[in-house]
């Protein structure tokens, strides 16, 4: 099997690819254009078993894995990373933190519609003045009897403006450090909860960004998620899983624009040949897939590692940190072999050019994830 996969996951990895293909990369440039959330892929994707993907069938998943995950990213952004995106934050940095750090009644209560479609989620954990240095942290949760009162902003909320749940983190107690830091969830229409500017963004343009707004706004006592004191560790560790599934990300906005640069090549004619046939050209290609071959086996290392319940940590930053910058060189490169016209939006390229950018700055930017493979490396 490619990739020592099972039949299992080349058979998801199919239905995927033929349902991107089919329903995904037919709105791909009017979702850039617009800007227009594409609500209704991801009912379609739910109905399709996607956004369930690593959660147990208990929750309404399907019980599979982490590498099902990755091959599944990866299709999705190979035609359309602004829908990947969104797919990776419902279920990586929602979906999935509930799964692993809820109580048994919040998982019973969100994650059945989070993997049908019928609810869509978002992660809170950037602000104003919070983002690599994440304990920095100023959003605050009081408890007064039976609920806490949040009061903070979050800020480059993928899905935000659109989701019925979040998982948000906010200070518990100011004097404690990262362990005053909890988890909670807020969901849609909640008082003193709203949705506040949405970005005007160079990529990704389909894929809803917004800031969010916590005025006195009250939440169940029950709607603290894991431990108290524990969130710092639980929004760490759902990083490690998310930076898999971002470098799938990276590897699939990469994986498409080799495609679109090889065909152009191919069919593209210049002083009496095809492009194709130019060395400059060739080296370029060549390039491209040796580096798009390298992330592959680096998303698949570290989602397996993360399956066997292996330390994976620094395994998931060098996925990460390498696919995201794959993507900007293959991006860039894939942009130069169509000339002129990779410069327009006729072509899908400079869409992807624009869209790969960000792959290196969420979720870590690539300076964190060399610092976070350097700690692994010397203790």
């Amino acid at each position: 099997m490619p990739y020592g996969l099972t039949d299992e996951q080349l058979m998801l990895r199919d239905m995927v690819r033929e349902f991107a293909e089919s329903e995904v990369a037919p709105h791909a440039a009017e979702i850039d254009q617009t800007g227009r959330f594409p609500r209704e892929t991801f009912h379609r994707m739910g109905e399709l078993g996607i956004l369930g993907i690593p959660i147990p069938e208990a929750y309404g998943g399907a019980g599979s894995d982490t590498v099902s995950m990755v091959l599944a990213v990866e299709e999705v952004a190979r035609v359309c990373a602004s829908t990947a995106l969104g797919l990776c934050a419902h279920t990586g940095l929602c979906a999935t933190p509930i799964q692993l750090f809820g109580s048994e009644a919040q998982r019973r209560r969100h994650l059945p519609g989070l993997c049908d479609g019928s609810a869509l989620g978002a992660f809170g954990l950037t602000e104003p003045g919070a983002g690599s240095d994440a304990g920095a942290t100023r959003t605050t949760a009081t408890r007064v009897r039976d609920a806490w009162v949040v009061n903070g902003q979050k800020q480059f909320c993928t899905n935000g403006g659109h989701a019925d749940v979040v998982v948000f983190t906010a200070r518990t107690d100011p004097e404690a450090g990262k362990e005053g830091i909890c988890a909670f969830l807020v969901e849609r229409g909640t008082p003193g909860f709203s949705v506040g500017k949405r970005e005007d963004k160079l990529g990704l343009r389909g894929s809803d960004t917004v800031s969010l707004h916590f005025e006195d706004c009250r939440i169940p006592a029950e709607n603290l998620l894991g431990e108290p004191g524990q969130g710092f560790k639980a929004f760490l560790r759902t990083l490690d899983g998310g930076r898999v599934t971002i470098g799938a990300f990276a590897l699939g906005i990469a994986q498409g624009a080799y495609e679109q640069a090889v065909a152009y090549a191919r069919q593209r004619r210049q002083f009496g040949h095809p492009i194709a046939e130019f060395q400059g050209i060739q080296h370029m290609l060549a390039d491209m897939a040796t580096d798009i071959e390298a992330s592959r086996l680096l998303c698949l290392h570290a989602a397996r590692l993360r399956d066997t319940g292996e330390p994976y940590g620094r395994e998931a930053s060098m996925a990460k940190l390498f696919a995201s910058e794959t993507a900007y060189r293959v991006t860039k490169d894939a942009v130069q072999v169509h000339g002129g016209n990779g410069y327009t939006q006729d072509y899908p390229v400079e869409r992807m050019y624009r869209d790969a950018k960000l792959a290196e700055i969420g979720e870590g930017t690539s300076e964190v994830q060399r610092m976070v493979i350097a700690r692994h490396i010397l203790g």
